[in-house]
Parts: structure tokens; sequence; C-alpha cells
């Protein structure tokens, strides 16, 4: 790690899993600068896209309130600073629990991330996201299942 700038990237990054894992928006959304890019190809095939930080998580929203739980394990982090940039590679498990009482419900993935980051006034904000999937475990098709049920749940406003 580079001293206490390695670690305030770090944390950064732990917040992105915090975030998610407690469906804290307002957090996950304060760790974006205002345009991020996305580059989730190893796991489902798209191409990397940009956009806005609110256009990113509103995209999510729906996966996340469909799911029972998740918890995403950060773990890892070897960040560099360079002035106000820095980049961090932060191995990662991200585990979706669909039906929490059915282990054929959740899905698992491992790999890593590879982010880019630059220096807000005092705080660090991702702008670049790049994941990789090394391995996978359990039902994929959840994703999808949660996925609709967390657009028809915030339609109906009972998220």
């Amino acid at each position: 790690m580079t001293g206490l700038e390695g670690l305030a990237v770090a944390e950064t990054l732990y917040r992105y899993a915090l975030g998610i894992d407690t469906r804290d928006w307002a957090l996950y959304r304060s760790i974006f600068a205002p345009e991020v890019e996305i580059d989730f190809s190893s796991y489902g095939g798209q191409p990397a896209a940009s956009m806005t930080a609110e256009a990113w998580v509103a995209s999510i929203r729906p996966l996340f309130t469909g799911l029972a739980a998740t918890q995403h394990c950060m773990t890892n982090p070897m960040p560099v600073v360079d002035g106000a940039e820095a980049s961090c590679r932060m191995y990662m498990r991200a585990h979706h629990v669909f039906e929490p009482d059915d282990p054929a419900s959740w899905f698992t993935i491992g790999g890593f991330y590879d982010d880019r980051l630059v220096r807000e006034g005092s705080e660090w904000r991702i702008r670049a996201v790049r994941l990789t999937v090394l391995w996978r475990m359990g039902d994929p098709a959840i994703i999808e299942a949660a996925t609709r049920l967390g657009r028809t749940r915030l339609e109906e406003g009972s998220a």
C-alpha cells in the first residue's frame, strides 16, 4: 500500500461493497465521480460503457432490491497513488442470495476489480471499474429473477 493515501483509496473501495450490501444508495453513489466507466464484460459479455454515476446506481438497484441478501468481500488492495489519481486492484467474492433457505438459489462469483480513482477535495472517487471474473458457483439464473422482482418492488414502491 502507498501509506495513508493508499489506505484512503482502499477504504473507498470497501465502501463500494458496504453500499451495495446494505442497500445504502446514497453511500454507494457518494464513492463515484460524476461520470464513470463500467466494464463488466468478463461477467456478461456486454461492452464497457460510460455513464453518469446516477445512471449506474439506478441500473443496479433493481437487481439488489430483488435479492434477499448479498455479501461482497473485498481483499488484498493494491493501490498505486500518483498525485490526484490512483488505481487499485482489489480481489473480490460476491455472494448473491435469492431465497435464503434455498442454497440452490444462491450465486457466487470470484475475481478482482481494477479501479481508477480521482481525488475530489479530500475524498477519492471511483471513475472507472473493471471486473474480471475468475470463477462462478451456483445458479446464475437468480440474477435475472431478482432483477425482475426488484423492478416490480421499485414500481410498486415496496422497496
